[in-house]
């Protein structure tokens, strides 16, 4: 009965996360399959076109400035990964290994902000950059992605930090190593994969942002993936949604191998990132 009933059981959890696979898998088939499709309308009575083509990719990249849009974007998520990981795990060091005045206020600081969405500062941050005559630049999002970072992965970070055991810096430290040599040339290179985990995590953030690219970006050389797909098909009487569905695909691409290339380093780094507090 308890073998039966064990059975029972296995069965309908792989049911249930076959439902759940592709609940989670049919839009991206959707959008694949409608970028392959003949036309520029989006819905069909067959899931599987009846005739495939290319041609929306090609019409992609010579009608549009879609090779700019992924440089832009590409410019900023590299940029912001770069900086953005180094200020988090500087951060995130400096919390973990030292005691000064105000670091439980800040932690307590940077944990209430976790709880806000970022889209609620937008305006205050509108309003700092066109004072600071950064609108329309893309160092202007490179700066609030960069800061950004931090605040959302801080505490990940800190947590593996203090799985790393404190003899290994009090050893470099009696060799005479500065905090700086400590945390280039110790901790960093332990640090791989939170290092892997935080520079994911960031690039795809910045890669797929939308909401503060238009927020920020007026023209159209200017524009990232995310918002010149958007004004391609919101401009008036467009009809190009397979092309639009073309563009979504290509997007996804850069993200998706650098999961699959990483994920082994992505896993260690966010199991052991929680594994203290």
């Amino acid at each position: 009965m308890n073998r039966r009933s064990s059975n029972v059981k296995l069965a309908l959890s792989y049911a249930l996360l076959i439902i759940l696979a592709f609940v989670s898998l049919y839009p991206a088939l959707w959008i694949v399959l409608s970028s392959l499709k003949e036309g520029n309308s989006l819905y069909s009575d067959t899931l599987i076109p009846r005739n495939f083509t290319f041609d929306h990719y090609r019409d992609l990249f010579n009608t549009t400035k879609y090779p700019l849009w992924f440089m832009n974007t590409l410019k900023v998520a590299v940029l912001s990964t770069v900086l953005g990981t180094f200020l988090l795990l500087l951060t995130a060091y400096a919390v973990s290994r030292f005691r000064f005045a105000g670091r439980k206020f800040s932690l307590n600081v940077l944990l209430v902000l976790q709880m806000f969405p970022g889209f609620m500062a937008m305006i205050a941050v509108y309003v700092l950059l066109n004072t600071m005559g950064m609108l329309n630049s893309h160092w202007a999002l490179v700066l609030v992605y960069s800061s950004g970072a931090i605040v959302t992965n801080v505490f990940v970070a800190k947590g593996f930090f203090d799985t790393i055991p404190k003899s290994l810096e009090e050893a470099a430290r009696m060799d005479g190593a500065s905090h700086l040599t400590v945390f280039f040339r110790i901790m960093m290179p332990l640090a791989k994969p939170m290092l892997t985990y935080a520079s994911l995590m960031i690039f795809n953030g910045c890669f797929v942002d939308f909401i503060f690219a238009d927020l920020v970006l007026r023209s159209e050389d200017q524009r990232t993936l995310a918002v010149g797909l958007y004004k391609m098909v919101n401009q008036r009487n467009s009809t190009e949604f397979t092309m639009f569905a073309a563009g979504a695909v290509l997007v996804a691409l850069p993200v998706t191998m650098l999961f699959l290339l990483l994920q082994r380093n992505l896993v260690d780094g966010l199991t052991a990132g929680a594994s203290k507090g």
